[in-house]
């Protein structure tokens, strides 16, 4: 049997949590803006579920740095949400 590593012993979401207040607490620290922070956490976010999050953590990303790797990641979200979920763009 293999041995599991201190993160596959927490609950997903207990370690999505604390990887967030985590690169939340980075974010704040920064002395410049650091897009891949945001993309980082958008990533986590997207993890979690927390979709909405996510583009808003990516979009901030791009408003930063224009060639963001978040820009590939907010246009696969984009398009996974509007496939599986039209009735957000729908009201």
């Amino acid at each position: 049997m293999k041995k599991q590593n201190e993160t596959d012993k927490m609950p997903r979401n207990r370690a999505g949590d604390e990887n967030i207040a985590r690169l939340q607490r980075l974010i704040r620290a920064a002395a410049a803006p650091a897009d891949l922070l945001y993309y980082q956490l958008g990533n986590a976010y997207r993890k979690r579920g927390d979709f909405a999050e996510a583009l808003n953590c990516y979009l901030e990303a791009l408003s930063i740095n224009p060639d963001s790797p978040a820009a590939e990641a907010y246009r696969m979200l984009v398009g996974i949400m509007e496939y599986y979920h039209k009735d957000y763009y729908n009201p």
